[in-house]
């Protein structure tokens, strides 16, 4: 366990570049959209409290994939409770007993598309973008229980809060290169704050971690047994408080100490830093078939394997996410990514998306048709496209940031 200490510190890091919440300070494309949002209000149920809300994800037919129309309800509750003084604190969890959230709902997206409705896209990118941005500037403190699965967005509606509660029954993958996509909703911010490589490892290969790895590298706040969620969330259900340490010990009254177990990634982080520190996917993948040339190590083959799957454009453009991400703040990572997204769903300079979509979840041949299909096709101008600022008829994502500055 001696080499794992040094990883606990990412709280810490995310607290001191803005991502978690601190205290002390004070889409619509479719014309009559919030006029129908009542229709979608099933989807985000709310349950009151003595001091408190809990915002519920309520889709667990589809793992609770968020749509542009939660993203949305999440944006007005948020906004509603931030400005009620009687509410003390907020707390998000998920119906059903599958997952907490599995990302964006990209099998809708792929089906918007289809239907030529581009502007319904961009608008669950402009909606999810800012509740992730909220949540990391969020004047109360903000408790999300992420039992089951969560991915993608799943974690960008999540971890950016104060605390970060994981069971025995989590698992967390940022799958989004092997879609055809890249890591978004803040995963270029969190990931990037991950100590040494893990983010480049866990973004390039769509491995996963569960609850008690989540702990051991930061991205998690609290483990809990699921047995015990009901208490915790009738102990927090009776708090009349606003005070993080309050909520605090409330958390760790039902808490587990819990440690990565002798097979756990974490650790292997010496290799996974020395195989994934290189500059590009190139470098990456060579170091990888070097390795499992010369030891025969089967877990060096499988991500190789997986890398060399994915689309060589979204590894590259995921890469490049990551490294920048580790230089900028939230909002900033948040603005790059929503670049990078608005290019993918424009099909302008690449298909990779609803190909990746159709073949993995759609059709579920498991043959996609990458363009480009080889890393070395792949040039540095294409990837900087994703990353250009949009036309002028296009502007950028638009973010509360004058009034909800994150700390630096």
């Amino acid at each position: 366990m001696q080499k794992l200490k040094f990883l606990v510190p990412l709280s810490r890091c995310l607290r001191r570049n803005g991502a978690v919440s601190r205290q002390g300070r004070s889409f619509s494309a479719l014309p009559n959209y919030t006029q129908h949002d009542y229709l979608q209000q099933d989807e985000v149920l709310v349950e009151g409290r003595a001091n408190s809300r809990a915002a519920i994800l309520n889709r667990p037919t589809v793992l609770n994939a968020v749509t542009a129309h939660m993203a949305a309800r999440l944006n007005k509750l948020y906004d509603s409770w931030e400005e009620n003084s009687s509410i003390g604190f907020v707390l998000l969890k998920a119906s059903g007993d599958r997952a907490f959230c599995s990302g964006t709902d990209v099998v809708d997206l792929y089906r918007l598309l289809d239907e030529g409705k581009t502007e319904v896209c961009k608008e669950l990118f402009r909606s999810l973008y800012k509740f992730v941005y909220v949540l990391g500037t969020y004047l109360k403190p903000h408790v999300a229980i992420m039992d089951g699965v969560v991915m993608g967005a799943g974690a960008g509606i999540s971890l950016p809060g104060m605390f970060r509660v994981v069971t025995d029954r989590t698992v967390f993958s940022s799958p989004e290169v092997q879609l055809g996509f890249h890591p978004d909703a803040g995963a270029s911010y969190y990931l990037s704050r991950l100590p040494g490589y893990l983010g480049e490892y866990l973004a390039l290969t769509g491995e996963k971690l569960n609850g008690a790895e989540m702990m051991a590298c930061g991205l998690a706040t609290h483990y809990s047994l699921k047995e015990k969620l009901p208490w915790i969330e009738e102990r927090l259900g009776s708090l009349i408080t606003d005070v993080p340490s309050v909520i605090e010990s409330s958390l760790a009254q039902y808490g587990t100490l819990v440690h990565p177990d002798e097979r756990s990634v974490l650790h292997k982080i010496d290799m996974i830093d020395s195989l994934f520190c290189h500059d590009t996917v190139e470098e990456i993948v060579e170091a990888l078939e070097n390795k499992a040339t010369e030891s025969g190590d089967k877990w060096c083959a499988n991500l190789l394997h997986k890398i060399k799957e994915a689309p060589p454009l979204s590894s590259k453009i995921a890469l490049q996410s990551i490294r920048e991400g580790r230089f900028e703040t939230l909002d900033q990572c948040l603005a790059r990514e929503y670049r990078a997204s608005l290019t993918f769903i424009s099909k302008d300079f690449s298909n990779d998306f609803i190909e990746g979509v159709r073949a993995r979840l759609i059709e579920k041949d498991f043959a996609p048709k990458w363009g480009p299909s080889k890393l070395e096709e792949v040039s540095d101008d294409m990837v900087a496209a994703f990353f250009s600022p949009l036309s002028e008829v296009e502007p950028d994502l638009n973010l509360p940031v004058a009034v909800r500055e994150p700390d630096v």
